[in-house]
């Protein structure tokens, strides 16, 4: 991997030298399941004399010619870059070149379905992987367009950006498809999708009075399950929302959506071609978090049609732009033009909890981030790229206006279609629209790192009369950046059972302390709430007696946002230190039962786990555990039969289940002896309780194989892979480890599978040994692997449930001697952070 790297400077070199006019790819991918046949014309102009190099990651160059010359293939290529020299004024090159499938995710990736044998191809190019499928100069401010063709199974569906062609048959059994060109694009946005995938057809009409063709594609195998009616009616409202809001109709041809298998990602932005993971074919009961996350990626990936590949970043350092905006608006259209209309709470239960998490990492970085090299943008997809970016956004609108934000958005596709921008260009539309300077606002909330902590201080007289408000602010010595933020001051009042908010208001909020004099002369509240409305990105503390009524009564807050909001600041002190882990726990045990916001529900079930087994002090750990499970088995008995609330509860129990009684009670549930009226035990809940089983001892090989036997399907291999990486025994532990870290067969999705598998034991010893093994291989697995499984493989191997002095030790050691690369040595950075912040709510909780 390290070869594959390109800096910054390279590619700023590069875009001085040349510019690109046009590829025409040819691609055949009738040559066997290891190789394809990838032949490429580039035509680009450059200064006469000049010296580059294109980017093609290839088995084999076959033959290499510039400008009617031919070149030493063994010369001039080294499998990852092609030196060109004495260039001309303008130039064809064509290269010819034997290209590798994977199996990770990157590149053209291979997938033969074990339910049929059928092979299913897609291509997954951000950030550098369109090189491993056909030379290119790959950085996205060199942008041309692209003209396909392809030769494949004539039985085969060929999908690319461009509308599909008839196929002409060569009588072979093989057909060619001849795409049509291109508008202007970045190679990170093209794509080919290839094999025998169902497709339902429909379209819509543009603003512009274009008819658009819509397609919906699944493998065959899974088809069943595609609910695509409901994905074509999504997508009709995000046009809708879209093209008006912006002011410019949608800039390309068709628009495909493609689930395809073994996917990394949510979903990738390719132009008139997303593909999404399969995961969003639902064959079993998902959770409606699941179902409204999936709307929210429909809308996330369309934006990008004009945020992105309308008009795209010159590099990689407005990354966070362009995901951040995705992330602001499809939460947005999600909320306005769709029946989700709660989308604001799962914004900030997920989305600004996962933002705050990122930015209090020792590895935080401005949103505006400095990239150096690919291996900076590949780490970069963080809370910070998306999420702290996508609330700074939010923040934004707040205090500019949603009209002109989005007058100026709609300006930016106007002055820069099918070019690319920095940050700078959308700054001056937006300054434009909303008669405000951003200077000030950029270098404060884009330039530097860190969160800042917002605290009430309220003082009383003796009949409970509020005498003086201020909200105070502070960040840590690392990051001392004191910021402005516009946000809502909410008082809430028990009445009748319910926390009603009765009074708010909406201010500025700068400096270390800010007076809220219109306050003054009001009744303390029974729960004073600091960023109402979700308006402001900052962490926020609860006052003790605020806190005292959340941990009580936070269930009888009626706003869904107002809760979600309350449960991030109590969850956020727990992982400060501040609040003690098994309040958290009670909060959440105490709270959860009428909860109604899907995604609320599942964070706050996530984050009760993680408690448990790594917050709540190491003597009472098991207790807790215990009494966490009881509860949860509770919960789901009492819950309303058939209802997400259910099904959640009954997913988290089995998670917990540790003791032979609990362990009884699911093993009752899979067998059907044990029944909760309107709970299907489907195939996806079968796998989860019988790793339940398989993690506490009660089940094992045998009936892995057979559950893998009745589920033949790519889940069913992925989830029998977590259940064998979970049996506690040692032999089991080392047989995972050995397949992933001897071995590079393992396909991305079974990789992630086993390494979930491997971290769950009760019987910490089955770790112990791991930690020393670790450090040996890490380096190595960084070297040697894609950068999809060396992430994977580098967060995932890493033994976090042995938080404590033993790993923090080894851990520093390694970051002691080992200084580069800086992207792995930020993964180690991040895993020992968590040991860090466990340990210290650790002995918070024994206090």
């Amino acid at each position: 991997m390290p070869g594959e790297n390109l800096t910054r400077v390279e590619a700023q070199q590069r875009a001085a030298l040349i510019s690109v006019s046009s590829y025409d790819v040819t691609l055949d991918v009738t040559q066997g399941p290891e190789t394809f046949l990838s032949t490429t014309t580039v035509r680009f102009t450059a200064s006469k004399g000049a010296s580059t190099f294109i980017d093609a990651i290839t088995k084999n160059v076959r033959t290499v010619e510039l400008n009617g010359r031919a070149l030493d293939a063994a010369t001039v290529s080294d499998n990852v870059r092609i030196q060109l020299d004495d260039l001309g004024d303008t130039n064809t090159l064509t290269v010819v070149a034997d290209a590798l499938y994977t199996n990770t995710g990157e590149g053209l990736h291979r997938f033969v379905d074990p339910v049929d044998n059928e092979v299913y191809l897609y291509s997954q190019f951000e950030v550098p992987d369109s090189r491993r499928v056909f030379a290119v100069f790959e950085q996205p401010d060199l942008k041309a367009t692209f003209t396909f063709t392809v030769t494949a199974p004539a039985a085969w569906q060929v999908v690319s950006n461009s509308p599909t062609p008839e196929p002409i048959s060569a009588g072979d059994g093989s057909a060619t498809w001849s795409f049509e060109t291109t508008p202007i694009l970045s190679s990170y946005v093209t794509a080919i999708v290839a094999g025998p995938y169902a497709v339902v057809r429909s379209e819509l009409t543009s603003s512009d009075g274009r008819v658009i063709p819509l397609g919906v594609f699944s493998r065959a195998s899974l088809s069943q399950y595609m609910d695509a009616d409901y994905v074509f009616e999504k997508t009709r409202q995000g046009f809708e929302f879209y093209e008006k809001r912006f002011n410019y109709p949608y800039p390309f041809a068709k628009y495909d959506q493609l689930f395809v298998p073994e996917f990394n990602a949510g979903a990738m932005e390719n132009a008139g071609a997303v593909t999404f993971t399969e995961a969003y074919v639902f064959r079993s009961k998902v959770t409606d978090a699941v179902r409204e996350r999936r709307v929210v990626t429909i809308l996330h990936e369309l934006a990008h049609m004009w945020f992105g590949d309308l008009v795209t970043m010159k590099w990689w350092n407005d990354l966070w732009l362009n995901e951040s905006f995705a992330e602001y608006i499809s939460t947005l259209a999600t909320a306005e033009a769709t029946e989700w209309h709660g989308a604001w709470a799962t914004f900030a239960s997920t989305e600004k909890s996962w933002a705050y998490r990122q930015d209090q990492l020792p590895s935080t970085h401005p949103i505006f981030a400095t990239i150096n090299d690919l291996d900076d943008v590949q780490v970069n997809f963080d809370g910070i790229t998306y999420a702290k970016g996508a609330s700074v956004l939010k923040q934004l609108v707040a205090w500019v206006g949603q009209e002109q934000f989005l007058a100026g958005v709609g300006q930016y596709f106007q002055k820069h279609a099918y070019s690319n921008t920095e940050l700078k260009d959308l700054l001056t539309e937006l300054e434009a629209t909303s008669g405000r300077d951003l200077s000030e606002w950029s270098k404060l909330w884009l330039e530097t790192a860190g969160v800042n902590t917002l605290r009430p201080e309220i003082e009383t007289d003796s009949d409970g009369v509020i005498t003086s408000f201020a909200v105070t602010q502070t960040a840590i010595e690392a990051y001392p950046t004191i910021r402005p933020h516009r946000l809502a001051i909410g008082f809430y009042n028990l009445h009748e059972g319910a926390l009603i908010r009765n009074h708010r208001v909406e201010l500025d909020v700068d400096g270390a302390s800010t007076t809220v004099d219109e306050l003054v002369g009001l009744s303390r509240p029974d729960l004073v709430l600091l960023n109402d409305d979700d308006l402001a990105y900052a962490k926020i503390r609860l006052d003790s007696l605020s806190l005292n009524t959340a941990i009580e009564h936070l269930a009888a807050i009626e706003d869904g946002l107002a809760r979600s909001i309350v449960w991030g600041s109590v969850w956020d002190a727990t992982r400060d230190a501040e609040t003690r882990p098994r309040d958290f726990v009670q909060l959440v045990l105490g709270n959860v039962a009428t909860e109604s916001e899907s995604t609320t529900l599942r964070t706050a079930l996530n984050q009760l786990v993680l408690t448990a087994n790594m917050y709540v002090a190491p003597a009472a750990q098991k207790e807790t555990t215990a009494l966490a499970a009881d509860e949860l088995w509770s919960l789901a008995r009492n819950a309303a039969p058939g209802s997400d609330e259910q099904f959640q509860f009954v997913r988290f129990f089995a998670a917990v289940a540790t003791s032979e009684e609990t362990l009884s009670t699911v093993a009752s549930l899979l067998s059907g002896e044990v029944a909760l009226e309107g709970l299907e035990i489907d195939t996806d809940l079968s796998w989860d309780l019988l790793i339940a089983l398989v993690v506490g001892g009660a089940a094992g090989e045998s009936e892995i194989a057979a559950a893998q036997a009745a589920d033949n399907t790519a889940s069913g291999a992925q989830s029998a892979a977590s259940a064998r990486a979970s049996i506690p025994t040692a032999e089991a532990k080392a047989a995972a480890w050995a397949s992933l870290v001897d071995s590079d067969d393992a396909s991305n999705l079974i990789v992630r599978a086993t390494t979930a598998g491997f971290q769950r034991a009760t019987d910490e010893s089955l770790l112990q040994p791991y930690i020393a093994k670790y450090f040996e291989v890490v380096t190595d697995l960084w070297e040697n692997r894609s950068y999809q499984i060396a992430a994977t493989l580098i967060t995932g191997l890493y033994p976090s449930g042995l938080a404590g002095q033993e790993l923090r030790d080894a851990t520093q050691a390694w970051l002691d001697t080992d200084p580069e690369p800086a992207a792995l040595r930020r993964l180690v950075v991040e895993n020992l952070a968590g040991v860090d912040r466990a340990l210290a709510a650790q002995k918070r909780d024994a206090e």
